[in-house]
Protein backbone atom coordinates (compact mmCIF):
# COMPACT_ATOMS: atom_id res chain seq x y z
CA UNK A 1 0.00 0.00 0.00
CA UNK A 2 2.79 2.55 1.03
CA UNK A 3 6.14 1.98 0.22
CA UNK A 4 9.16 4.11 2.21
CA UNK A 5 8.95 7.06 -0.27
CA UNK A 6 4.93 7.35 0.79
CA UNK A 7 5.83 7.49 4.32
CA UNK A 8 8.50 9.81 4.24
CA UNK A 9 5.18 12.01 2.53
CA UNK A 10 3.35 11.51 5.72
CA UNK A 11 5.97 11.27 8.50
CA UNK A 12 8.44 13.63 9.63
CA UNK A 13 11.12 10.96 10.53
CA UNK A 14 14.31 10.33 8.43
CA UNK A 15 16.73 8.07 8.65
CA UNK A 16 18.45 6.45 10.96
CA UNK A 17 15.32 7.36 12.88
CA UNK A 18 12.37 6.27 10.54
CA UNK A 19 11.64 3.06 11.72
CA UNK A 20 9.03 1.97 9.11
CA UNK A 21 9.72 0.36 5.58
CA UNK A 22 6.23 -0.72 4.39
CA UNK A 23 2.30 -0.70 5.13
CA UNK A 24 1.05 -3.30 3.58
CA UNK A 25 -2.68 -3.21 4.94
CA UNK A 26 -4.45 -0.29 6.10
CA UNK A 27 -8.58 0.32 7.32
CA UNK A 28 -8.20 4.11 8.02
CA UNK A 29 -9.41 4.75 11.48
CA UNK A 30 -9.28 0.84 12.14
CA UNK A 31 -6.27 -1.30 11.44
CA UNK A 32 -3.29 -0.76 9.93
CA UNK A 33 -0.25 -3.64 9.25
CA UNK A 34 3.30 -2.14 8.40
CA UNK A 35 6.80 -3.82 8.47
CA UNK A 36 10.47 -2.70 9.04
CA UNK A 37 13.41 -5.37 7.91
CA UNK A 38 16.01 -5.47 10.47
CA UNK A 39 19.22 -5.31 9.12
CA UNK A 40 22.63 -5.87 10.81
CA UNK A 41 24.01 -2.15 8.85
CA UNK A 42 21.41 -0.69 11.82
CA UNK A 43 23.18 2.06 13.14
CA UNK A 44 22.50 1.00 17.15
CA UNK A 45 23.91 -2.44 16.61
CA UNK A 46 27.60 -1.61 17.25
CA UNK A 47 26.54 -0.92 21.04
CA UNK A 48 23.44 -2.90 21.52
CA UNK A 49 25.50 -5.20 22.36
CA UNK A 50 28.99 -5.95 20.83
CA UNK A 51 29.21 -9.36 19.39
CA UNK A 52 25.13 -9.93 20.34
CA UNK A 53 22.96 -7.78 18.52
CA UNK A 54 19.99 -6.99 19.62
CA UNK A 55 17.11 -4.02 18.77
CA UNK A 56 16.27 -2.08 21.43
CA UNK A 57 12.99 -2.40 22.81
CA UNK A 58 12.45 1.27 23.32
CA UNK A 59 12.89 1.22 18.91
CA UNK A 60 10.88 -1.66 18.56
CA UNK A 61 8.21 0.44 20.28
CA UNK A 62 9.30 3.97 18.58
CA UNK A 63 8.75 1.91 15.50
CA UNK A 64 5.05 1.12 16.54
CA UNK A 65 4.14 4.71 17.30
CA UNK A 66 5.37 5.62 13.78
CA UNK A 67 2.81 3.06 12.08
CA UNK A 68 0.33 4.37 14.65
CA UNK A 69 0.79 7.89 13.39
CA UNK A 70 0.56 7.34 9.74
CA UNK A 71 -3.10 5.64 10.42
CA UNK A 72 -3.80 8.67 12.43
CA UNK A 73 -2.73 11.33 9.75
CA UNK A 74 -4.44 8.81 6.88
CA UNK A 75 -7.71 8.20 8.80
CA UNK A 76 -8.06 12.06 10.21
CA UNK A 77 -7.15 13.86 6.77
CA UNK A 78 -4.65 15.67 8.78
CA UNK A 79 -2.28 17.56 6.74
CA UNK A 80 0.86 16.06 7.89
CA UNK A 81 3.08 19.86 6.82
CA UNK A 82 1.26 21.78 9.70
CA UNK A 83 0.48 18.77 12.80
CA UNK A 84 2.55 16.46 14.05
CA UNK A 85 1.96 13.32 15.82
CA UNK A 86 3.62 13.32 19.30
CA UNK A 87 3.44 9.58 21.28
CA UNK A 88 1.51 10.58 24.65
CA UNK A 89 1.51 7.31 26.51
CA UNK A 90 1.71 3.87 26.69
CA UNK A 91 0.96 1.02 28.96
CA UNK A 92 1.28 -3.25 29.22
CA UNK A 93 4.80 -2.70 27.06
CA UNK A 94 5.36 -6.28 26.80
CA UNK A 95 9.04 -7.75 24.99
CA UNK A 96 8.40 -11.34 24.37
CA UNK A 97 11.68 -12.30 22.69
CA UNK A 98 14.94 -10.53 21.43
CA UNK A 99 14.87 -9.06 17.47
CA UNK A 100 18.10 -9.62 16.15
CA UNK A 101 19.21 -8.69 12.30
CA UNK A 102 17.71 -10.52 9.62
CA UNK A 103 14.54 -10.30 11.49
CA UNK A 104 11.32 -8.57 9.78
CA UNK A 105 8.84 -7.10 12.44
CA UNK A 106 5.26 -7.04 11.21
CA UNK A 107 3.54 -4.29 12.95
CA UNK A 108 -0.25 -5.06 13.49
CA UNK A 109 -2.01 -1.82 15.22
CA UNK A 110 -5.64 -1.87 15.91
CA UNK A 111 -7.41 1.77 17.20
CA UNK A 112 -9.44 1.09 20.14
CA UNK A 113 -10.57 4.88 20.91
CA UNK A 114 -9.99 8.31 19.59
CA UNK A 115 -11.50 10.48 22.36
CA UNK A 116 -11.04 14.47 22.45
CA UNK A 117 -7.93 14.09 19.58
CA UNK A 118 -6.34 11.49 21.62
CA UNK A 119 -5.74 8.32 19.53
CA UNK A 120 -5.31 4.54 21.23
CA UNK A 121 -4.01 1.46 19.93
CA UNK A 122 -3.49 -1.94 20.46
CA UNK A 123 0.24 -2.97 19.51
CA UNK A 124 1.30 -5.85 18.41
CA UNK A 125 4.84 -6.77 16.39
CA UNK A 126 5.72 -10.36 15.33
CA UNK A 127 8.60 -12.43 13.67
CA UNK A 128 7.95 -15.02 11.94
CA UNK A 129 4.32 -15.35 13.26
CA UNK A 130 5.58 -15.29 16.83
CA UNK A 131 4.63 -12.08 19.29
CA UNK A 132 8.08 -10.67 20.06
CA UNK A 133 6.30 -6.86 21.55
CA UNK A 134 3.28 -5.73 22.54
CA UNK A 135 1.80 -2.15 24.10
CA UNK A 136 -0.76 -0.03 24.20
CA UNK A 137 -0.20 3.01 22.60
CA UNK A 138 -1.36 6.51 22.85
CA UNK A 139 -1.42 9.94 20.56
CA UNK A 140 -2.11 13.07 19.47
CA UNK A 141 -1.95 15.64 17.30
CA UNK A 142 -0.03 19.05 17.83
CA UNK A 143 0.84 22.01 15.54
CA UNK A 144 4.24 22.23 14.38
CA UNK A 145 6.23 24.78 15.61
CA UNK A 146 8.79 26.19 13.00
Amino acid sequence: MLDVNEIMKVLPHRYPFLLVDRIIEMEPGQRIVGTKNVSINEPFFPGHFPGHPVMPGVLIIEAMAQVAAILAYISSDTDAASKVVYFTGIDNARFRKPVVPGDQLRFELDVTACKRGIWMFTAKAFVDGKLVTEAELKATFADKSH
